[in-house]
């Protein structure tokens, strides 16, 4: 009997290696099942990330680089990680910014007050202070902050991540079909070269 539990758990461990050492080669991995894109017609990039991370920090300039180049087939979305309390504020924030038409005018602000100003922007007293040195007034954020299309965009966070297996941030989504992040990867820069490869792939089945 202990010899049957022994030769189950290692073959539980050669296949569990065997799919690590898999994903680490391909820098990705499928998602089973592939998951509907918003426009079919569009290679689809989503970014999960959270502004508290300082990892999602370092890989946002090269996001935004790699964004200044991208094909027109290709479109890209941010969506926040909702996992905690402090996690959902700061999505909220990133909703209401969205809901007021202003997330790429405060996006690179917010993450630098967190990650450089060590600021928490955790209340929406200290929100709606930010808001108003980008040139929204009280009233303004507040109409957003409590709307309900940002209602509705915090209660679907929490079923996006867990609808494409997502566990850490930033995690890159492409197409519906394929998950990847800095540890499959191997780092940020790799992580771009698998999105340019796997839309690369992508493109020629549209």
């Amino acid at each position: 009997m202990l010899k049957k539990i022994i030769k189950i758990s290692l073959l539980i461990l050669v296949f569990f290696f065997s799919f690590l050492v898999k994903a680490e080669s391909v820098g990705y991995e499928t998602l089973s099942p592939a998951q509907p894109t918003q426009n079919p017609e569009k290679i689809e990039i989503i970014e999960f990330f959270w502004y508290g991370c300082p990892h999602c920090y370092s890989f946002e300039p090269l996001l935004e680089k790699w964004k200044k180049n991208l094909p027109a087939n290709v479109e890209f979305i941010r969506l926040p990680a909702a996992f905690n309390e402090l996690w959902s504020k700061h999505a909220k924030a990133y909703y209401t910014a969205e809901a007021l038409g202003i997330v790429e005018k405060i996006h690179a602000d917010f993450f630098e007050a967190i990650q450089s100003g060590k600021e928490k922007l955790d209340t929406e007293t200290s929100l709606a202070a930010f808001f108003a040195t980008h040139g929204v007034t009280e009233s303004q954020f507040k109409e957003a902050y409590s709307s309900f299309a940002v209602d509705s965009k915090m209660r679907q966070a929490p079923l996006m991540a867990s609808r494409y297996g997502i566990t850490g941030v930033p995690a890159i989504i492409v197409n519906g079909k394929y998950k990847t992040n800095g540890t499959l990867a191997g780092s940020h820069e790799k992580m771009i070269e698998v999105m340019d490869k796997l839309i690369k792939e992508e493109s020629t089945k549209k």
